[in-house]
């Protein structure tokens, strides 16, 4: 399946904008608005944390019906920890583009993400919610780029894919650097598709997605507050509600497409220079891959290693075997960078030179084959680096 990446192809029926409104200084863009010019089916998946900010609940509730038709988000400010007002304002925002389109406030679902426990200054926000429901058109790359916080690049994917003779585009943006890890990572994602699909296939399509996709993805292993990955179907293409194959077909692009956008955030973890993915195969089940998977990837000494060149498999194996999955570590087999590690329970001779040389690649990759069973998953993360350190110490001053 051709995934693109970059500049989006647009649905059929959505409208987008992004700009700055003056939440952060310098101009820098901060409040989006995507829009579907009619009623869309509505899903969404949001983090397990329990301390959780005013838009997540409020989404929450807006999405109970299964349908919405707008979406706003403001960067700079997560609008989290800030009681009775912050979720008073979260409404008022609904309302103010509820009113100007001509929907329901239910059907305006709302984002915030930035800094934790400070109250949204509402002046700014009204103004700029009234610019962007002037501006919308075809800014899908501005838009993505007004979600973005620690991120250096903006993260878009999208494909087409034909369905019963018709045409369905998916396409998706995404934030996230930092605090980014299962369950979900720590992000916002907002996908739309022209695609129709009942709410209740939406909502179980995208929580199998992110599954494989967001809850495979860690930076640092903080879950935050804000936590948001939204869906919108709006049917503009005139599939009907899809069921059978066509649906199994739109099941696997929309997977597609949030995996793109998870390897994106993956890559682009505060202060990464690598890439790492890590498959873990043989397996009594994906879940249980998943889990040693995720366990090598948290750890801070596998990421300081990929990150130093250093093909260190003891740090590997001593993480695998605290994920608390029942393996033998006899049958383990591990390689690094495409070079076998480990295997019959002790280190391989290899290579060292040739091994430092691989890990300077950007993209690195980890195999584990743990020989108790025929499962499979994959896991997404990336090196751990000084900058890393400097961006989280001067995030608020």
């Amino acid at each position: 399946m051709d995934i693109q990446e970059g500049t989006l192809t647009s649905p059929q029926g959505y409208r987008a904008v992004g700009l700055s409104c003056g939440i952060k200084a310098d101009s820098v863009k901060d409040i989006a608005l995507i829009v579907s010019d009619r009623p869309a089916s509505a899903a969404g998946v949001f983090t397990t944390n329990i301390v959780q900010a005013a838009p997540v609940h409020l989404n929450r509730e807006h999405l109970a019906n299964g349908t919405a038709q707008a979406i706003i988000v403001n960067s700079g400010n997560a609008n989290a920890c800030t009681g009775e007002k912050g979720m008073a304002n979260a409404r008022h925002e609904a309302s103010l583009v509820a009113e100007s389109l001509s929907i329901p406030p239910e059907d305006v679902l709302v984002n915030s993400t930035g800094v934790i426990g400070v109250q949204l200054p509402m002046e700014t926000v009204e103004s700029g919610i009234a610019r962007v429901l002037d501006g919308l058109g075809d800014g899908w790359d501005d838009a993505s780029e007004a979600i973005m916080t620690t991120d250096t690049v903006p993260k878009r994917a999208s494909t087409t894919i034909e369905i019963d003779g018709k045409t369905v585009t998916i396409a998706g943006m995404a934030k996230g650097s930092g605090m980014i890890a299962p369950n979900m990572a720590t992000m916002l994602c907002f996908v739309v598709t022209d695609a129709g699909v009942s709410p209740t296939d939406l909502k179980t399509s995208l929580t199998s997605a992110a599954q494989r996709s967001f809850n495979c993805v860690t930076v640092d292993g903080d879950m935050s507050t804000n936590d948001t990955i939204l869906v919108l179907a709006n049917d503009a293409a005139e599939t009907g509600p899809l069921i059978g194959d066509g649906l199994d077909r739109f099941n696997v692009a929309l997977e597609a497409v949030c995996v793109s956008l998870a390897k994106q955030v993956a890559r682009d973890g505060e202060g990464a220079t690598k890439l790492i993915t890590i498959r873990v195969v043989g397996s009594p089940s994906e879940d249980a891959g998943r889990t040693v998977g995720l366990s090598v990837a948290n750890s801070s000494l596998v990421k300081t290693a990929v990150f130093g060149r250093d093909p260190n498999w003891g740090r590997i194996l001593c993480a695998m075997g605290y994920a608390g999955v029942d393996f033998n570590p006899d049958n383990v087999i591990v390689s690094m960078a495409g070079i076998p590690i480990f295997a019959d329970g002790a280190g391989l001779e290899f290579d060292h030179d040739k091994a430092v040389e691989a890990l300077g690649e950007k993209d690195i990759t980890i195999d584990i084959d743990l020989r108790s069973g025929s499962a499979e998953s994959i896991v997404y993360t990336c090196d751990l680096t000084y900058d890393y350190v400097r961006i989280n110490a001067e995030y608020t001053t």
